[in-house]
């Protein structure tokens, strides 16, 4: 049973940073593509960023050069370091694993979800 809990939400003002967390448990994150997604009310579910089973990054052009997708196997947590947050960066994060080794930053490809963690930035 796969089960993935996030934490590290909070409210910060723009510009500031945050680093969200994942912890997963009877998970087949040593292989697998993990991922953090991200939603607002009333939109879709936005891919932020991948980290394959090799350790291949892909990031959301709307974070890239801001935030940092990580791993730690040994400990199975997933981590997300967001800096110069914006306002448009508030959302539900979402931490989510595929099946894959690597998969595309779309929600269809991942079958595991955490609850998620609210980020919320200020201007």
């Amino acid at each position: 049973q796969v089960q993935l809990v996030e934490s590290g939400g909070d409210s910060v003002q723009a510009g500031g940073s945050l680093r969200l967390s994942c912890a997963a448990s009877g998970s087949p994150a040593r292989d697998s593509c993990m991922a953090w997604f991200r939603q607002v009310e009333g939109k879709e579910r936005e891919g932020v960023a991948t980290i394959a089973g090799d350790g291949t990054t892909h990031y959301a052009d709307s974070v890239k050069g801001r935030f940092t997708i990580s791993r730690d196997i040994a400990k199975n947590t997933l981590s997300l370091q967001m800096n110069s947050l914006k306002p448009e960066d508030t959302a539900m994060y979402y931490c989510a694993a595929s099946s894959f080794k690597t998969a595309p930053l779309k929600a269809s490809f991942f079958g595991h979800w955490g609850q998620g963690t609210q980020v919320t930035v200020s201007s």
